[in-house]
C-alpha cells in the first residue's frame, strides 16, 4: 500500500519560514514524480512544485519562485519543501503527491495545514 505522509505545517508570521516534509512508503521515491500542491479556502487546488521522476528536474509555480525550494532524500523516501518569505496568500493545506509524471498524480497524502499570519 502506498502512503504519503506530510508533516511540518503550522502557524507562522508573514516573512517567516517553514520546512515541510513528505515521507513515502510503498513506492520507490526516485522512480516517481513527486509534487506539492496546495488548496486555500474557497479556491481550487494548485500545483506548487514538482520533481520529475525522469531527470530530477524541478519546477515551481510562479507564485513561489525564489521563495520555495524542494529537496529530496531518496534513501529516506522523503521530500522537503523549504518555504521562505511566507506571505498571507500562502495559507493553505499543502499536499504531497506521487505519480508517473508531474501532470499525472495517482497517490495523495492527507495534507498539512500552513497558516501565515500578519
Amino acid at each position: 500500500e502506498v502512503q504519503l505522509v506530510e508533516s511540518g505545517g503550522g502557524l507562522v508570521q508573514a516573512g517567516g519560514s517553514l520546512r515541510l516534509s513528505c515521507k513515502a512508503s510503498g513506492l520507490t521515491f526516485e522512480h516517481y514524480a513527486i509534487g506539492w500542491f496546495r488548496q486555500a479556502p474557497g479556491k481550487e487546488r494548485e500545483g506548487v512544485s514538482c520533481i520529475s521522476g525522469d531527470d530530477g528536474s524541478i519546477n515551481y509555480a510562479d507564485s513561489v519562485k525564489g521563495r520555495f525550494t524542494i529537496s529530496s532524500d531518496n534513501a529516506k523516501n522523503t521530500m522537503y519543501p523549504q518555504m521562505n518569505s511566507l506571505k498571507l496568500e500562502d495559507t493553505a493545506v499543502y499536499y504531497c503527491a506521487a505519480g508517473p509524471m508531474c501532470t499525472i498524480m495517482g497517490y495523495w497524502g492527507k495534507g498539512t495545514q500552513v497558516t501565515v499570519s500578519s
